[in-house]
């Protein structure tokens, strides 16, 4: 990614730094309540897809706190939605062994 777009779009999370924390609260809680209404039903891939990336937002925000506790919680979070992902792909991801 181009450097400059990058720091743009860095000092745009830092201004609007809420708003983007809350968006992706809002995103948390959305995907989690798919999976409590909807049990086995749920549409997994989408709900470790959008979970994924609301614990990126989550994480940038938290390093640009600089809140190490929340930082390592999110990251430990994309690793949780890759594995999500990986596993509601099921036979699909393993086919590219």
């Amino acid at each position: 990614m181009n450097r400059g777009i990058f720091l743009r779009m860095n000092s745009f999370v830092a201004r609007h730094i809420r708003t983007v924390e809350m968006i992706g609260v809002v995103m948390r809680i959305f995907s989690f309540s798919i999976v409590s209404w909807m049990g086995s039903d749920s549409p997994f891939l989408f709900v470790w897809a959008f979970n994924t990336v609301d614990a990126m937002i989550l994480t940038w925000c938290a390093i640009i706190k600089k809140d190490f506790a929340y930082s390592l919680l999110n990251v430990f979070w994309i690793g949780v939605g890759v594995v999500g992902m990986a596993r509601a792909l099921g036979p699909v991801a393993s086919l590219s062994h």
